[in-house]
């Protein structure tokens, strides 16, 4: 495993980018090379649909939504699929939707049944909806305080846990 971190100097490459011609296809040509060598190569952007999140998706053969059960989170849903559809008509014909994953998830609550079941309910059809939720829970935040994993800083910690169950989803079903 191969880990690139994030950084705060990734806003000034974001300013950058939308001066520069072919901006969005610039990560897939640094990617390009690199597809032979690994199984997985996974992206986390940032929850924005700004220009290294349209590169994200332009270098991708599939992504992953993720979305928090909460009301706004979903109306962000719905402007993201629209954004995969302009994504795969412009630019990266080639890019499926692997899936939703729900995260953040108060099992506890309401709202978050509720909103859980309409997504089910209204993408089952089109767009898989994976069974693993990721819980909410201090531990995340408190590994991020840290600079730790979650699975280094607390390995039994629900979400981490979780993520361990997805990534068994996720590559049961790819294969």
């Amino acid at each position: 495993v191969d880990f690139i971190p994030s950084s705060i100097y990734l806003s000034v490459v974001d300013a950058k980018l939308r001066l520069e011609m072919g901006a969005e296809k610039m990560l897939s040509g640094i990617l390009e090379p690199l597809r032979e060598k690994y199984d997985y190569i996974l992206i986390d952007t940032c929850p924005s649909l700004g220009t290294l999140t349209i590169n994200a998706l332009a270098a991708s053969d599939e992504v992953i939504i993720t979305v928090n059960p909460q009301l706004l989170a979903m109306m962000g849903m719905q402007d993201f699929l629209r954004t995969v559809v302009k994504i795969r008509k412009r630019i990266n014909p080639g890019l499926g939707i692997a899936g939703i994953l729900m995260t953040m998830c108060e099992s506890r609550t309401k709202l978050c049944r509720v909103l859980t079941e309409e997504v089910t309910e209204s993408f089952q059809e089109q767009i898989r909806v994976f069974e693993t939720r990721i819980p909410s829970t201090v531990k995340v935040g408190e590994s991020i305080y840290y600079s730790l994993p979650v699975a280094e800083y607390s390995p039994k910690a629900s979400a981490g846990m979780a993520y361990r169950k997805f990534a068994k989803e996720l590559v049961s079903y790819e294969g």
